[in-house]
């Protein structure tokens, strides 16, 4: 098929409305007229690129209306500005992968030139805390693009029908311009079709969710994120371009977290201190570390008086706990070995332990 012969076809999906069939039709135009026609097909290039591309001053003034739910009346989705907001910490496979999936949105027209669907799609898995809503956040301000969040309390309805209308209505909303679609617990919606234990509305929700992945334009992207892979429709898997599993910080990543959250505070502890931290966070995801850090500074605030190791280490064990004896035991003493200016007294209040068991702990240990 040449490209003459190819004008029907875009010229029947541009008055149908089917804005994903004339961007792959308008790519195989450009694939085959490029040797003869090199700038015919750079301007469609272009066009694609840029179709919808508005300045964010005037997505500010002519912003769409909020896609809202017909009963309840409610939004269905969140919308913030980009902003710019510090690189999430990872490992530097993950981080280079996300990086390497921005610099292909950057790409966008050099993609459209070759006549190469470009990757508009991160399927993001992990456990809680971990970092997937932050990373769409900061891909959001990376792009320069609206971060639109799919609200499920509202999308999710128990009506028959609504809630298929409701995700083509989101999906309607974030194509108007070009925007990063941010769905949250994919889970909920998307869940695999051969589990008995789900009705027949889920199941045809999950139907409407395919079909308008496939749809979506370039011009946008979609961020999925979900805690339960295990769960997902085996579908879902295919409709996104890449999908990476963020994992549960390491060391190094930990440490990271530490110098970053404890900012200003830093240098008031010594180095041993804050490694002691990043090792006893092993298995502690990024949020609750994040969180761990603003308690320390907090305190360090309300009582200046407390010794800032005393601070730091009594906020850690009330994140990490020991569970058993055992590691009530192995705490006390790591406490003592570590940092052998603690008195007794000291360790008790660090860990919440009663002064009688710490003292009783280290007894048994030089015995």
């Amino acid at each position: 098929m040449n490209a003459i012969e190819l004008i029907p076809k875009l010229l029947r999906s541009g008055l149908e409305g089917d804005r994903k069939m004339i961007e792959a039709t308008a790519l195989m135009i450009v694939k085959k007229i490029r040797k003869d026609y090199p700038d015919i097909a750079n301007e469609i290039s272009t066009i694609l690129a840029f179709s919808g591309t508005v300045s964010p001053y005037a997505r500010s003034l002519n912003l769409p209306s909020l896609p809202v739910d017909t009963e309840s009346r409610y939004a269905l989705v969140e919308i913030e500005d980009a902003i710019a907001i510090p690189e999430p910490i990872l490992n530097d496979y993950i981080f280079g992968q996300i990086l390497d999936f921005i610099k292909e949105r950057e790409l966008l027209q050099h993609f459209l030139q070759a006549g190469i669907t470009p990757p508009n799609s991160l399927l993001l898995c992990g456990q809680p805390g971990v970092g997937k809503t932050y990373i769409a956040h900061w891909i959001s301000g990376q792009l320069n693009l609206p971060l639109v969040t799919l609200d499920l309390a509202t999308s999710i309805s128990s009506y028959l029908g609504r809630s298929g209308q409701n995700i083509r209505s989101v999906f309607d909303y974030a194509k108007t311009q070009p925007t990063v679609l941010f769905l949250d617990e994919l889970d909920a919606i998307a869940k695999r079709r051969d589990d008995s234990g789900d009705l027949g509305e889920l199941k045809r929700l999950v139907n409407v969710l395919l079909k308008e992945l496939e749809a979506f334009p370039v011009t946008g992207v979609i961020i999925g994120a979900t805690n339960h892979p295990e769960l997902l429709d085996k579908a879902i898997w295919r409709r996104f371009d890449r999908t990476l599993e963020i994992p549960m910080p390491e060391i190094a990543e930990r440490r990271r977290l530490l110098f970053r959250h404890l900012d200003d505070f830093i240098n008031e502890f010594n180095k041993d201190t804050i490694e002691y931290v990043a090792s006893c966070t092993n298995g502690i995801n990024s949020a609750d570390i994040c969180k761990l850090c603003e308690h320390i500074k907090r305190q360090m605030i309300v009582s200046p008086d407390t010794p800032q190791r005393i601070t730091v280490f009594s906020e850690l064990f009330k994140i990490a706990p020991p569970i058993n004896k055992d590691d009530r035991i192995q705490v006390c003493n790591n406490l003592k070995s570590e940092f052998p200016s603690l008195t007794l007294r000291e360790i008790a209040q660090i860990t919440h332990i009663s002064l009688a068991s710490v003292s009783r702990y280290l007894s048994k240990d030089k015995e």
